[in-house]
């Protein structure tokens, strides 16, 4: 499985949230990262877990994050909706 990693920027605008708040929760341990040069790169997975956690982020990534994108991007019709047998498979698969 391939590492998502996003800088600190990056993070702020996917989540609808200051750098600060990120940078407050690196210095915490609360974020998985490394560091390349000299710039920190979180885990996205790590950021979305830590989001989760947190009502005042979460809310945030749902109205000023990537969630406020959320209802544009549901299938209404249900021709091209995922086949619920094709999930099943594919999960068994995994």
């Amino acid at each position: 499985m391939n590492l998502i990693r996003v800088s600190v920027s990056e993070a702020s605008r996917l989540f609808g949230i200051s750098s600060r708040t990120i940078r407050r929760a690196i210095a915490e341990g609360e974020l998985t990262y490394v560091v390349v040069r000299g710039r920190y790169k979180l885990s996205f997975e790590s950021l979305v877990k830590w989001s989760q956690v947190r009502p005042t982020v979460k809310n945030k990534l749902a109205k000023n994050g990537i969630g406020q994108f959320v209802q544009q991007w549901k299938i209404r019709n249900r021709l091209y909706s995922p086949n619920p047998q094709a999930l099943e498979n594919h999960d068994q698969k995994s």
